[in-house]
């Protein structure tokens, strides 16, 4: 009796063992490794009733407003790799994956180059979603949005290698208040056409 007591404990113990092995197995994900190969454009897809269609646009230039994500951190973003909230990364809807993009603040004139690596943002109003720490970089992580130009560029190799590895790429020169003040001049009369959703309130 005392043998066979044993025994069934013993597999009562592996039995139990291997469920926690199991569950924690479940619980793991496989990151995509941090690469600019292949590029991932993606087929049209509908969320909250719109439909974005995703393109290779090398002219991408757009004006608009930006807001920034932060919570998300060990989730995996649209491209397959770990999202990290103090990368230089951001969302967008229908640009390449992954894709570069110059953000200026319409505000301060500041400008950083990021890696666009997830899809988002789907809030009205917004044209980029950005990294936390994209958004300590620009200087809008106090106010949560702000106007931005978001332009696509093909930065230097030395650029994109030190944005996969978690590093500010080689510091943009900042937007003259000439260059400023006509890129505010379009936003505003964009908004005033309806070509440009106004922010969130």
């Amino acid at each position: 009796m005392r043998r066979g007591g044993i025994a069934a404990q013993s597999a009562i113990l592996l039995a139990a063992s291997a469920a926690v092995l199991a569950l924690g197995a479940c619980g793991t994900r496989d990151y995509r490794p941090v690469s600019d190969w292949p590029v991932k454009i993606g087929k049209p897809y509908s969320v909250r009733g719109v439909t974005y269609v995703p393109a290779d646009d090398a002219s991408f230039d757009v004006l608009g407003y930006a807001s920034w994500y932060g919570s998300e951190s060990g989730n995996q973003v649209a491209l397959g790799e770990r999202f990290r909230a103090k990368w230089l990364t951001a969302a967008h809807t229908t640009l390449p994956l992954p894709s570069y993009v110059e953000v200026t603040s319409l505000e301060s004139g500041r400008t950083i180059l990021v890696r666009v690596n997830d899809r988002g943002p789907f809030a009205r109003g917004r044209i980029l979603d950005l990294s936390r720490g994209a958004a300590d970089a620009l200087g809008m992580r106090a106010q949560g949005t702000a106007p931005v130009r978001v332009r696509r560029v093909d930065p230097p190799e030395a650029d994109r290698a030190r944005l996969r590895q978690g590093k500010p790429a080689a510091r943009r020169p900042d937007a003259s208040e000439t260059v400023l003040a006509n890129l505010r001049a379009q936003l505003a009369a964009g908004i005033a056409a309806g070509t440009v959703a106004r922010p969130p309130r």
